[in-house]
């Protein structure tokens, strides 16, 4: 069985779209499918849609979170609860066309662990947030030594994959690094970012910046390496200031030197301050990873019993009854 885990943040004009329209996909291609339907602390009624959604359709399973976790928390979520097979992740905007989820799913069945999607482009976006995004993507990629610039959310994994990835108990995931670095067997399939049917986008620049911040500091070290760097460059600015003004003093040249320790101690005070903002931050991670407090907590669910449901009626058909 394929799972497919939609994520949902004040999505409810697209809820039923995208229910109706996998759904579709689904049947006419013959694959026994569930859709889990992730509700991140949504403060509109998509909550409510979908629980309409699993009132109507038996392969429909909701979670609601108690407050707003964040999307990373959301997809771990969907992975923790599918019962599939393997498991695709996609927005729930159909941003990520849902036409592609077939092809994934063939690749699956020549023996592919990991399918993942691959902007073509992306989209209907300011030249700001493109800029943004790039930038994001560029500075990751080297920081985690992974080529994610097209990289995305969307993909499949193998029941294996979801399992590896499910042992994983950090609280600050990155699921589109981590995805990378279990490993197995891969495969990509190309796509181009559609526009969104109905609803508005929920990201920005300043939260594509939290989001790039948080996650670059919760799978990478580099930027602790920068401080490292600078004060090696600071060291080496110093041993040149102090050989030219040593060289000045033997010369019986007089100094000028007030200039100098000025921009020495302003350049210096703002190194510090700068490193000990970096050297902070990690150290507040590190508290927030020590506390162990889940990820998410689930304060709903619904569409359980049609699982239930679903998996004997699965059964009995495996048995060949009626």
């Amino acid at each position: 069985m394929l799972s497919i885990i939609l994520p949902a943040y004040n999505e409810e004009e697209m809820i039923c779209i995208a229910v109706e329209t996998i759904s579709g996909i689904m049947r006419r291609e013959s694959i026994l499918f569930e859709i889990v339907l992730v509700d991140d602390g949504s403060q509109d009624r998509t909550w409510e849609k979908i629980q309409e959604a699993s009132a109507q359709q038996e392969h429909v399973v909701g979670l609601h979170f108690s407050r707003n976790f964040g999307k990373e928390a959301a997809m771990f979520a969907g992975l923790e609860h599918a019962s599939g097979d393997c498991c695709v992740v996609m927005d729930c905007d159909l941003q990520h066309p849902p036409e592609k989820i077939v092809e994934m799913y063939r690749l699956w069945e020549q023996g592919y662990e990991v399918v993942e999607g691959i902007k073509e482009e992306r989209g209907d976006e300011t030249q700001l947030h493109r800029f943004a995004a790039s930038s994001f993507y560029k500075l990751i990629s080297r920081a985690a030594q992974i080529d994610m610039e097209k990289s995305s959310d969307f993909k499949l994994l193998d029941r294996k994959v979801v399992d590896a990835l499910n042992q994983i108990k950090e609280r600050s995931v990155f699921f589109r690094a981590l995805s990378y670095w279990v490993g197995f067997r891969r495969a990509s399939v190309s796509y181009a970012v559609q526009e969104r049917q109905a609803g508005q986008s929920k990201w920005s620049t300043r939260k594509l910046f939290q989001y790039a911040l948080k996650n670059i500091t919760s799978f990478s070290s580099a930027p602790m390496q920068i401080v490292t760097w600078s004060g090696v460059l600071f060291f080496i600015l110093a041993v040149v200031l102090s050989i030219q003004t040593l060289a000045r003093k033997l010369s019986g040249q007089a100094l000028d030197g007030f200039t100098t320790v000025i921009l020495l101690e302003a350049l210096a005070s703002g190194l510090i301050m700068i490193s000990i903002g970096i050297i902070g931050y990690y150290i507040a991670r590190i508290y927030d990873e020590i506390k162990q407090r889940p990820r998410y907590i689930i304060s709903k669910t619904c569409g359980e019993n049609n699982r239930k449901q679903e998996a004997q009626t699965a059964q009995r058909k495996d048995r060949g009854e009626t």
